[in-house]
């Protein structure tokens, strides 16, 4: 028996687990990557794992017409490795014959030894025949575009003239961009340039006053002042909600579901002397909040709350500004989270709303007779957006929607709604997809 693996065999096996873990075990990208953080190759793993979740939903159909049997019947890491093995033939720059070679000495290192002629035999028949495999898959637009039925069925219906453009967009490679913190009107291109004597290149944002997009992704430990707060990772459509919030100094703030911390640190970035309160219900990831805030030199109190128990916040005087970053579906960050695909259903969205809905209710009964509420969700689907704050302001005829401030750019091809604004992926704006919404007391504006 062969017993030492081509280079790039392990690697492809370590992918494969994490595809795996996703696809059969439900669990999160995140999660399955966990087991690789250790090793050296784990950027490349990283990317195997995320460019076959990315395209699963189109790879997994055209590999089942190859085998003779229903998918439950294989293997969990062999139908893993099969698509996995499929996406290196028809997205990596590696010859196709190479991909076939490795995915079966992958085979021997996941322990599906006797597998390796089936191995074998179905891939050197894709390589053959993928084009008219995928052409017949392709004819599918939610196949086509490697997303599940449910979600293009609910986009179409919501954005139909730019539903295509977003299904584009979540399969393309997230840009990197920062945000530069404001310490100095002219901060940006004083870090700009900084980064440029390094031979880092970054463009920036014309719509926003910290935004830098990086021409090419660098591992965060590498960005001058990252470690001392100067600079922070986060997408520009994101970089809205703290602008949106209108602060001022000696304000009470409440950064409602503040995990894991970007839009914290952004706030008392924005203006240090507010009394800031962050919460969240996981406790795990409220740490990275602690730890964002650490970093950056900020004060603030950090709290594991479960905001859906009615009397959570009972204790608090009322907040001048709250940020609701709710829990949603995550649909607009596909781009950045394509195991979202796979472990999103349908069923979810009416749950979510619900939650949402909840959430509004407490943090809306916290908040000061002048004050303003930011309602924001990373989802383009209107059943957790605009249809929240409707159904919302329909049974609290003391709430409106408040303006947008004037001081604050309305991104190119943002969509202004009846209740609040969205963005799409594949806008203009090139930002993840967001929803916002500001909300007071009417007569308080």
């Amino acid at each position: 028996m062969k017993s030492e693996l081509a280079p790039g065999a392990a690697t492809l096996a370590a992918a494969v687990r994490a595809v795996s873990t996703v696809a059969h075990d439900g669990r999160s990208a995140d999660v399955a990557l966990l087991e690789a953080e250790s090793r050296q190759d784990r950027a490349a793993v990283r990317a195997i794992t995320l460019g076959t979740l990315r395209w699963y939903l189109r790879l997994a159909p055209a590999m089942a017409t190859l085998v003779a049997r229903p998918a439950a019947d294989v293997d969990p890491q062999l139908r893993a490795l099969l698509i996995t093995a499929a996406h290196q033939i028809e997205h990596s720059r590696g010859a196709p014959e190479v991909s076939v070679h490795l995915a079966v000495d992958a085979a021997r290192a996941l322990g599906l030894q006797r597998a390796t002629g089936f191995v074998n035999a179905v891939l050197r028949r894709f390589v053959r025949e993928r084009e008219s495999l995928l052409a017949t898959v392709d004819a599918d637009m939610a196949t086509r575009h490697a997303h599940p039925e449910w979600f293009v069925q609910r986009v179409s219906a919501a954005w139909p003239d730019a539903a295509e453009a977003i299904f584009i967009a979540n399969n393309q490679h997230p840009p990197m961009t920062l945000r530069v913190a404001p310490f100095a009107a002219d901060a940006r291109e004083e870090y700009r340039r900084e980064l440029a004597s390094t031979g880092r290149s970054a463009q920036s944002i014309e719509w926003s006053t910290e935004a830098l997009q990086l021409e090419h992704a660098v591992a965060v430990s590498t960005l001058p002042g990252f470690d001392e707060g100067r600079v922070s990772v986060q997408d520009a459509g994101a970089q809205l909600a703290a602008h949106l919030l209108d602060l001022a100094p000696g304000q009470r703030v409440l950064d409602a579901c503040a995990a894991p911390g970007g839009k914290t640190a952004h706030i008392l970035q924005l203006q240090p002397k507010v009394d800031l309160l962050a919460i969240d219900i996981d406790a795990e990831r409220l740490a990275l909040v602690r730890g964002t805030i650490e970093r950056i030199g900020a004060e603030a109190r950090v709290l594991v709350r479960d905001l859906s128990r009615s009397d959570v916040l009972a204790d608090e005087a009322a907040f001048d500004r709250i940020l609701l970053d709710a829990p949603c579906s995550s649909t607009g960050v596909i781009r950045r989270h394509p195991d979202i695909k796979l472990l999103r259903r349908t069923d979810d969205i009416e749950h979510l709303a619900r939650l949402q809905r909840r959430l509004l209710e407490q943090c809306f009964a916290k908040l000061a007779p002048s004050g303003r509420l930011v309602y924001a969700t990373c989802s383009v689907l209107p059943d957790e957006n605009e249809q929240v704050v409707q159904a919302f302001l329909a049974s609290h005829p003391e709430a409106e929607t408040l303006p947008w401030p004037s001081g604050v750019s309305l991104p190119p091809g943002a969509i202004r709604q009846a209740c609040g604004v969205q963005l799409l992926p594949g806008s203009a704006a090139g930002t993840d997809g967001f929803y916002y919404a500001c909300l007071g007391y009417r007569g308080s504006r």
